[in-house]
């Protein structure tokens, strides 16, 4: 090693310009070599500090890796491994954590701790031996010039002897200081450089030492684990990329797909329309009423679940119940100038949801599948097929008749009421052996009427002359003595459904073949809007009365009704055939079909139990014998069904309500 420059302590006495020059030079040193230390003490320091904060992380560490097991994650699968190898991973830092401490407190004792002390004990032993030559040589030089100031010609010795001893305890004390003082800047040079190399020597043991303490403990057992976490590593990223891949492929196949994916009601003129829905699920507009004339729309997202209509807001963790299906209807409305709307009126009449579909398409299936639901499809063993059966029932409507096959023979009459056999010789004679064809039936293309339009003639006829109907409510006196003389009076709440002529009315079966080609073409043609009505049945005559006005829409006698029945599926049908007066001299038959609140079976008992008061009114014993077999009310008149009268409550409902069939 080079030698070191240095002051010569001889010189220190003298004090010449040439030792005070060099002594700058090291004092100039000196001063560098504090302000590197410094700044190599706090690199120092930020390496230690980092260390120990390592140590605190692994800790961390490991603890989080424990907490993985503690997590519930939504999508858990697989994660037994993941967590067995975490836990193992844990133990792995906790061990890292042991040596990471160590190294800490090794760099503490061999970095950081030498440098403080080069820092604490010689630079801050030269900065006050400075300071001490400093003070020493202003002394002397106050000295020195107090004893050059003493006078040649009044000598007075006893003052020289004192500023004599004075400049020499003054020199002596500077020439002590700085012989100090030098020694402390020689002394620097060669600690300056131990100051430099012991710290970093100390830092590279010690990292050593970690290293091989570390290699120690994990080279033999890690081997094995690493090699098989690597090949799990590597196993699932060979997952993820022909996962990645798959999803790439799909995506462009998605994103291939024309404008009528996203352009809502693209197909307006022709959609293709599923109508054998028994399930549905999308988004609708829900209105809501917010005020006596203002109203918002919100848009949610809707779905059947059973026979039930729920709705689920974006973001809820679940739908909740808005509307129940089962026997309810469905119609097209329009409101507030909106395009495909409907509504779902529960099964007592009462007017429901107001929902708005965003397309044609979206429309018509809802509309079908909320049908189908009420219908209670979804309830049998085969729902998709029944839903399937009855629409392509609704298809054969507009295909040639001929095409149709035969109704099956074991059907049974619809006259049958609770088990109670009752033979009506008007309404169902004798069955022939042989289904007749439809086109025996009804005639083809047999125009359907979806509302009753009476005909000028009868309509001048209800109107012309005679007393007026009052618009309280209040019948005729003519009216009220028909009604005093009945021995039967049932109201049933209906909704006309259409009315067909017919060729014949030999058989109930052309009632069957009515309800078929009217409810096809309902379905076809997506009339979904219906007029609720009551009908009166007494042992006179049927009438349809307006619930709102009690004005009577359309009314038939009892003894012109050939045939009726109710639909041996849908209980809720009803269907009779009557003569109609087309001119004078001739007349058609027309069969008429209703949707009924309860059961179409109840209207057919009440309508045979009417025509058996005519056929009995020719013969008193007759009367008399059917009077005492069925339940008379106080005022004389029959008592039909028990369960009726909770059901003719909804007669009191809000006036004319709309349904679908």
């Amino acid at each position: 090693m080079p030698a070191v420059d240095r002051l010569r302590l001889e010189e220190a006495l003298q004090d010449s310009p040439q030792t005070r020059s060099l002594l700058s030079v090291f004092e100039e040193d000196a001063g560098t070599l504090t302000e590197y230390t410094n700044q190599l003490l706090q690199a120092m320091q930020r390496v230690y500090g980092a260390q120990n904060e390592m140590c605190l992380a692994t800790q961390q560490l490991s603890k989080q890796l424990l907490a993985y097991e503690k997590q519930n994650f939504a999508l858990g699968k697989g994660d037994e491994e993941v967590i067995s190898t975490l836990q193992y991973f844990s133990k792995v830092v906790d061990e890292l954590n042991i040596l990471h401490t160590e190294l800490a407190k090794q760099l503490a004792d061999t970095m950081v701790l030498p440098i403080i002390q080069f820092r604490e004990k010689d630079l801050t032993e030269v900065s006050t031996l400075k300071d001490l030559f400093s003070l020493a040589s202003n002394e002397h030089d106050v000295s020195m010039a107090k004893y050059s100031r003493l006078p040649k010609k009044r000598e007075n010795e006893k003052l020289k002897a004192e500023v004599a001893k004075e400049v020499a305890s003054a020199r002596r004390k500077q020439h002590l200081s700085s012989l100090q003082y030098y020694c402390a800047l020689n002394a620097l040079q060669y600690r300056k450089r131990i100051a430099m190399l012991e710290p970093m020597l100390g830092y590279t043991r010690s990292q050593i030492k970690f290293f091989k303490k570390g290699a120690e403990m994990f080279t033999k057992k890690m081997d094995s684990f690493l090699t098989s976490v690597s090949s799990m590593v590597e196993s699932v990223q060979g997952e993820l990329d022909t996962e990645a891949e798959a999803m790439r492929v799909s995506q462009q196949d998605l994103l291939s797909v024309g404008e009528s994916v996203y352009t809502p009601d693209f197909d307006a003129a022709s959609p293709l329309i599923n109508r054998n829905l028994i399930q549905k699920a999308g988004y609708l507009n829900l209105r809501n009423k917010t005020g006596l004339v203002t109203t918002t729309w919100d848009r949610l997202y809707f779905f059947t679940q059973g026979g039930n209509l729920m709705c689920q807001p974006r973001g809820a963790v679940a739908g909740g119940l808005i509307q129940d299906l089962d026997n309810c209807s469905v119609m097209a409305v329009d409101c507030e100038d909106r395009r495909y709307c409907f509504q779902i009126t529960t099964p007592t009449g009462k007017p429901g949801i107001t929902l708005q579909a965003e397309s044609k398409k979206e429309y018509e299936e809802w509309i079908c599948a909320i049908n189908n639901i009420s219908r209670q499809i979804y309830l049998t063993d085969n729902p998709e097929a029944v839903a399937i059966r009855l629409n392509q029932t609704a298809l054969q409507a507009v295909t040639p008749i001929t095409s149709f096959g035969k109704k099956q023979e074991n059907q049974s009459p619809s006259q049958d009421v609770k088990n109670v056999e009752m033979q009506n010789d008007w309404a169902a004679p004798n069955e022939p052996a042989s289904i007749p064809e439809p086109t025996e039936l009804i005639a083809p293309g047999t125009p359907i009427q979806f509302d009753i339009v009476l005909p000028a003639t009868e309509f001048l006829d209800q109107n012309r002359g005679g007393r007026r109907t009052n618009p309280f409510g209040e019948s005729e006196d003519g009216k009220k003595e028909d009604e005093a003389d009945s021995l039967l009076q049932q109201m049933f709440v209906v909704r006309f459904l259409g009315s067909m002529a017919v060729k014949s009315d030999h058989t109930v079966e052309v009632i069957y073949e009515a309800m078929r080609q009217v409810l096809a073409a309902r379905a076809i043609h997506n009339i979904f809007r219906t007029t609720e009505s009551h009908l009166l049945v007494t042992s006179n005559d049927l009438k349809l009365i307006d619930p709102q006005t009690q004005v009577t829409r359309i009314s038939f006698e009892l003894a012109s009704v050939t045939q009726f029945a109710a639909h041996q599926e849908n209980k809720r049908l009803i269907g009779f055939v009557v003569p109609i007066s087309e001119s004078p001299g001739e007349e058609s038959m027309s069969a008429y079909v209703f949707e009924s609140n309860t059961e179409g079976e109840k209207i057919c008992y009440a309508i045979n139990l009417g025509k058996e008061i005519i056929e009995a009114r020719k013969d008193p014993e007759a009367l008399a014998q059917l009077m005492s077999s069925v339940p008379l009310t106080n005022d004389g008149k029959f008592v039909l069904l028990n369960e009726q009268s909770e059901e003719d409550n909804t007669v009191q409902g809000d006036g004319q309500e709309e349904s679908e069939a």
